[in-house]
């Protein structure tokens, strides 16, 4: 039928020697599903993080939080093959911009466990954000120029 040819036409398309490193056997479409459940359970943590801010328990916040964008990020990776992602996320013009992200999401789990302090996991999660969100307007031609300029606008 006309998926299984569209879906063995992707398989080839996706096929290439970085993206059969994280599950070489997965077709096309087992790797969509597997992205989109990643994606729920992304979903998920997300929903379990604002529960939990919600009901005050900001370290809980700052944990599901993290997991939630750690989800995100490799759950991608079955879209794009992780060396392929990694080399996107490292390139010129972002690795200062993951850099950034990959360290507050890690300094926020040290706030939430080993510092056990809910005001520095915020501080960490909102760094966390603003990180990712300039990480993700990476992608994006020219949208960083366009938030720069908006902000010196806005600023004076």
């Amino acid at each position: 039928t006309v998926s299984v040819l569209y879906w063995g036409a992707m398989d080839s398309v996706f096929k290439s020697e970085e993206q059969n490193d994280l599950c070489p056997s997965l077709t096309f479409k087992q790797r969509i599903i597997a992205f989109f459940c990643t994606l729920c359970l992304g979903v998920l943590f997300g929903i379990l993080a604002w529960v939990a801010i919600f009901q005050k328990n900001y370290v809980q916040f700052g944990v599901f939080f993290t997991l939630s964008n750690c989800t995100a990020i490799g759950g991608s990776m079955f879209l794009a093959g992780p060396l392929k992602q990694l080399k996107k996320m490292f390139e010129e013009t972002r690795w200062i911009a993951t850099s950034i992200y990959l360290l507050m999401m890690i300094m926020t789990l040290v706030a939430a466990f080993a510092i056990k302090s809910p005001a520095l996991v915020i501080i960490c999660c909102l760094l966390q954000y603003l990180a990712m969100v300039w990480y993700g307007l990476s992608y994006i031609p020219y949208a960083r120029t366009v938030v720069k300029n908006c902000v010196k606008g806005m600023v004076g």
